[in-house]
């Protein structure tokens, strides 16, 4: 039985404004069916697999906790690095995490953010690559190139290998991304392969490697998880010795050493939807060549990707534009200008604008907050809650908050006092006050939270339990 182990990390920020850093990429739907992360996971139906091990940063757990949740995979078994350290650590905690329940599996290693068109072929290659895993290789799955991609690393053929009825290749070589004459020669050339970031090894494998190769990250690994804190679905480490990792990728820190390595090839309509022009690449296009998602409509325009989250979006006599609305950002830019997307972000960044961090909509475990109205005094939120959600017993020091019932039934404590309250009722929580909101029923809890103070910042919530 393989075990998925899943990278969920990285910002997406190409993906802006709908990849966030609270909300990247991997956790968004941009096509028909679940998010990235889902789709990844729904992907491996079919084979032999076991719960997939999940690794994210700690600010995504509750985002991946419910994604999991919805496919019934939620199992203890969420890895939260407390900061990036690469693939290379990343693989490592999983591994070390395998190993540690008594088991030595072939672990499938996986991005989040991976497009895959074919799915019987992926599962045709995965099983494939068993036979040089179970020997003991490090394999990875290089992607038939189909054009000469300057985007991609490549991964030279070497000697053919044989494992039972299953072939490919020793890796030659790892070679950066091209230029475009280089990159027309190894298409012509046939021995070069896309550089996929998928691997498939024994846990005992890839650990005994890096203990050879790169102790250093194989030591803080261990350290870190010496007395991992298992916190309902996830599982912590030490956040003061993981960041004392070295960061270094797969790729750098073991692959392109050891002598283990093997590369097969997979031919599955395989994306790694790095930007823009790539997901109009991949997406659904009508006849003249546009996408077009949510609310829009396109006349005299031709080969644009353009999509609306809510308002309606009219283009006019447009060519191969990207437009991008979402509920307080707009992008507009020609698609072979794609890649400069992280200009705006850093120009965010720079500026402290929230828009590269958070969307409107911000995730929570007990449910979602949608922030529908902002000024300097005053906020509007729409607060949902799942059946038992419960909020953290608090107060505010600075501000008062008018709680209105949508949908649902709501219990709400005040000091000493609790008040159920259903639909079109309503109270005002004062400056100063204990309380805390929980939704007892059987359906979501929804409510019109109105916020009034001199200072409005999440930060003033002294969280009492």
């Amino acid at each position: 039985m393989l075990l998925p182990v899943v990278i969920a990390g990285g910002t997406g920020s190409r993906l802006w404004p709908m990849s966030r850093e609270l909300q990247p990429k991997q956790f968004l739907s941009f096509h028909q069916g679940g998010s990235m992360l889902q789709n990844t996971i729904s992907r491996l139906e079919g084979l032999d697999v076991a719960n997939p091990i999940v690794i994210c940063n700690e600010d995504h757990r509750f985002l991946v906790a419910e994604q999991l949740r919805q496919m019934d995979k939620l199992a203890g078994n969420i890895i939260l690095e407390p900061v990036g350290r690469n693939t290379a650590p990343a693989i490592t905690l999983a591994a070390l995490h395998a190993i540690g329940t008594g088991e030595d599996p072939v672990m499938l290693i996986l991005a989040a953010d991976h497009l895959i068109s074919d799915k019987l072929v992926f599962h045709s290659v995965i099983a494939d690559a068993i036979p040089f895993a179970e020997e003991g290789k490090l394999v990875t799955f290089g992607i038939v190139p189909t054009q000469p991609e300057t985007g991609y690393g490549y991964i030279q053929r070497g000697e053919a290998q044989h494992a039972g009825n299953s072939a490919a290749w020793k890796i030659k070589r790892f070679v950066e991304k091209p230029d475009k004459e280089t990159a027309i020669s190894y298409l012509e050339s046939k021995e070069y392969l896309w550089n996929s970031g998928m691997f498939m090894f024994r846990a005992s494998s890839y650990l005994n490697e890096v203990a050879k190769l790169c102790p250093s990250i194989l030591d803080a690994c261990k350290n870190a998880m010496l007395q991992p804190v298992n916190d309902l679905d996830f599982i912590k480490l030490n956040k003061e010795i993981f960041a004392s990792c070295p960061s270094d990728s797969i790729d750098y820190a073991v692959m392109e050493h050891t002598d283990l390595g093997i590369v097969t090839a997979m031919d599955a309509g395989w994306n790694d939807v790095g930007s823009w022009s790539a997901l109009w690449e991949t997406s659904s296009r009508d006849s003249d060549g546009n996408a077009l998602v949510g609310d829009v409509f396109a006349h005299d325009s031709r080969d644009c990707y353009i999509r609306s989250e809510g308002r309606l979006t009219a283009a006019l006599g447009l060519d191969d534009l990207i437009i991008v609305n979402t509920k307080d950002a707009l992008l507009v830019s020609h698609k072979n200008n794609v890649q400069d997307v992280k200009i705006v972000v850093e120009h965010l960044k720079a500026n402290s604008r929230s828009e590269y961090r958070e969307h409107t909509t911000r995730y929570m475990p007990w449910g979602y907050v949608e922030t529908l109205v902002r000024d300097a005094r005053y906020k509007v939120n729409r607060v949902t809650l799942i059946p038992g959600g419960e909020l953290s017993l608090q107060l505010h020091h600075h501000r008062l908050e008018h709680w209105v019932v949508l949908t649902g039934t709501a219990l709400i404590d005040v000091e000493d006092d609790a008040v159920y309250l259903t639909e079109n009722e309503s109270t005002t929580i004062p400056v100063g006050k204990k309380h805390r909101l929980s939704n007892p029923g059987k359906i979501n809890l929804e409510i019109l939270e109105i916020q009034f103070g001199s200072y409005l910042g999440e930060d003033d919530v002294l969280r009492i339990s």
